[in-house]
C-alpha cells in the first residue's frame, strides 16, 4: 500500500499541475475572444465570467485525458531516471503491477470525466447558448459604453457616448458614424452618414421598435474624399434601433440531456451518445498506452519519448474526430461507431504493455538453451 500511494500521489499530482496549466491556456484564449466582442459591444462585460463558468467542464472534458496521460508520462519518467523503478523492479514489481496500481487513479480520472460529460458539460452549453441567444436580443443602446467608440453592424456603424446615466436612459453628446451603400448611384463607392448631438435617449413603441431619440445636433452626408457634403441641422431626429431576432437553440445535440440521447433513434444523436461515452473511455485506453511508453533510460533522458506519445495521442482524437464525422454523415454503420478506434488504440496499449516481457521470456528461452547445448 505504501508504493500504491505512493504512485498515485506522483501521478495524480503531476496530473494536476499539466492539466492546470492546460486550462489556463485555453480558458486565456477563450476569454480574449470574448472580449473582444465585448469590446466591439457584441457582449455585455457582466456575463464573460458567467461564459466562462459554464465552459470550464466543457473545457476540462478535453484536458483532463490528456494531463492524465503526460502526467503518467513524466511522473514515471522521473521515476525511471532516478532509479527508483529500477529499485522497485529489483523487489519484484511488475509491469502488470504498476499498471494496476496507475489504473486506479485513471478510474477515478475517467468518472470525473464521464460525470462531466455525461451531465455537466451539456447542461453548460444549454447556459453558455441561453445568454448568448440574451446577447442577440439587446439593442446597440443596451450595449453602450461611455467614453468608448463601439464597432456594430459588423463595423458598418460606430456609435460614442459621453456620458451615459446610470439607468441608461439619457446619453450625452452622443456621435454615429455608418456607412451608407451608394452602389445605386456609383457603383464602387460607399458614403459616410455621420450623426452628432447634444442629448439622446431611447423611445419604445407600442408595435415593440425601438429608436435613439437624438436632441440638437447635426446629420453629414457624403462621400470620403469628396467635397459634396450635405450638412442637416435638426433639433429631434430619430434612428432605428435594429430589432433583434432571436434563435434559442433548443434541440442541438451538444445541449441535449444523455437521457434525451438515449431515447432518440436519429443517427447524429447515436453519435454524439458515442463521443461522450469516449471520453472515460479514452482515459482508460490512455492509461494503458501511457505506463509502457514511460519507460525511460537515464542516458536518453525522460523527453525522449514524449514527441512520439504526444503524436500517438493526437493520431487518437484525429481518428475519434474522423469517425464522429464520418457517423454525422452516415458513411459508416452506427453499430459500428467509434468502437474500431478505440480497439485499435486498445490493441496498441496490451502491445506496448507486453511486448517487452515477451522479449525478455525469449532472451531468457534463448540463454537456458545455449547453455544447455554448451
Amino acid at each position: 500500500m505504501i508504493v500504491f500511494r505512493y504512485l498515485s500521489r506522483e501521478v495524480l499530482l503531476t496530473f494536476s499541475a499539466v492539466s492546470t496549466v492546460l486550462l489556463v491556456i485555453i480558458m486565456s484564449g477563450r476569454f480574449i475572444k470574448y472580449l473582444a466582442q465585448a469590446a466591439q459591444g457584441i457582449l455585455d462585460p457582466g456575463v464573460l465570467l458567467l461564459i466562462m463558468g459554464y465552459r470550464i467542464p466543457g473545457f476540462l472534458q478535453l484536458i483532463l485525458p490528456l494531463g492524465l496521460f503526460l502526467g503518467i508520462l513524466l511522473a514515471y519518467g522521473r521515476l525511471y531516471l532516478d532509479s527508483e523503478m529500477t529499485v522497485l523492479s529489483a523487489t519484484g514489481m511488475s509491469e502488470q503491477r504498476l499498471l494496476a496500481y496507475t489504473l486506479a487513479p485513471a478510474i477515478l480520472v475517467a468518472l470525473m470525466c464521464a460525470w462531466l460529460s455525461f451531465f455537466l458539460t451539456p447542461q453548460g452549453v444549454q447556459n453558455v447558448a441561453q445568454i448568448l441567444n440574451d446577447q442577440d436580443a439587446l439593442t446597440e443602446f443596451d450595449t453602450l459604453v461611455a467614453g468608448r467608440f463601439q464597432s456594430m453592424r459588423d463595423g458598418s456603424r460606430v456609435t460614442y457616448t459621453q456620458e451615459l446615466s446610470d439607468d441608461r436612459d439619457e446619453l450625452r453628446n452622443v456621435f454615429i458614424s455608418e456607412k451608407r451603400d451608394l452602389s445605386k448611384a456609383k457603383e464602387k463607392d460607399e458614403g459616410i452618414t455621420v450623426l452628432v448631438a447634444k442629448t439622446g435617449r431611447q423611445e419604445i413603441q407600442e408595435d415593440g421598435s425601438r429608436y435613439l431619440i437624438l436632441n440638437d445636433g447635426y446629420r453629414y452626408d457624403g462621400t470620403p474624399g469628396e467635397a459634396d457634403y450635405r450638412v442637416i441641422h435638426y433639433d429631434t431626429y430619430g434612428v432605428l434601433l435594429p430589432k433583434p431576432s432571436v434563435e434559442v437553440k433548443v434541440g442541438e445535440r451538444e445541449t441535449m440531456s444523455t437521457q434525451q440521447l438515449l431515447d432518440s433513434p436519429q443517427p447524429r444523436m447515436k453519435s454524439e451518445l458515442q463521443w461522450r461515452l469516449s471520453s472515460p473511455l479514452l482515459v482508460l485506453i490512455v492509461t494503458l498506452i501511457a505506463v509502457p511508453l514511460s519507460r525511460a533510460n537515464p542516458r536518453q533522458g525522460r523527453f525522449l519519448k514524449l514527441l512520439p506519445a504526444i503524436l500517438l495521442y493526437m493520431a487518437y482524437l484525429a481518428l475519434l474526430v474522423a469517425a464522429r464525422s464520418a457517423l454525422d454523415k452516415e458513411q459508416i454503420p452506427i453499430a459500428l461507431g467509434l468502437w474500431p478506434v478505440h480497439g485499435v488504440f486498445l490493441l496498441i496499449g496490451l502491445l506496448l504493455v507486453y511486448w517487452q516481457p515477451l522479449q525478455l521470456r525469449m532472451a531468457r528461452r534463448r540463454a537456458q538453451k545455449g547453455v544447455q547445448h554448451a
